[in-house]
């Protein structure tokens, strides 16, 4: 009887306890996921002239998913990127940096169609003193690209016209 017991507390002890659950990642809703589409290596091109390359970027989630930032590498100029989070208050935000200084503030969401939508106000847009009312639009196109494209308002977004078109293809 003896062995048997002991044997008992062994197979008692071995056994490891139960342990809790691990708590969800916080950034791991889909909330969290609705820009992952445009994460990726990219060859930007001017939509308006497919032919036309403007910029390389190079889009990834950081930070435990909690933040998708933008390293913007343009052929000629400077270049600049932005980084991007779903915060408190429900909405994406975005900080975009310069490399010539300026910085501007977006915030938005996805559209009825998921689309990320964002809006702010871009200092000095054309040229000095001319703050614009900008929305940045973020479209998924059926080829797997991006088109990113900007409207720029002067009447706080009454109307807007065409600021920029831009096109992210898929690096091969």
């Amino acid at each position: 009887m003896g062995m048997m017991l002991a044997l008992l507390l062994i197979w008692q002890e071995g056994a490891p306890p139960a342990s809790p659950p691990p708590p969800p990642q916080p950034c791991a809703s889909e909330a969290h996921a609705a820009f992952d589409y445009w994460l990726g290596e990219w060859e930007v091109y001017a939509t308006a002239r497919p032919e036309q390359k403007i910029a390389d970027s190079r889009i990834e989630r950081l930070y435990g998913g909690c933040a998708v930032r933008e390293n913007w590498m343009p052929l000629t100029g400077k270049g600049g990127g932005s980084l991007n989070s779903l915060r408190a208050d429900g909405r994406w935000h975005q900080r975009w940096i310069g490399a010539n200084g300026e910085t501007v503030d977006f915030v938005g969401g996805p559209d009825a169609s998921g689309d990320m939508v964002m809006t702010g106000w871009w200092a000095d847009y054309g040229g000095p003193g001319q703050h614009r009312f900008v929305r940045m639009s973020f479209l998924r196109q059926d080829d797997g690209s991006v088109r990113q494209l900007g409207e720029i308002s002067t009447d706080h977004g009454a109307s807007y016209t065409s600021g920029y078109d831009l096109t992210y293809r898929p690096r091969n």
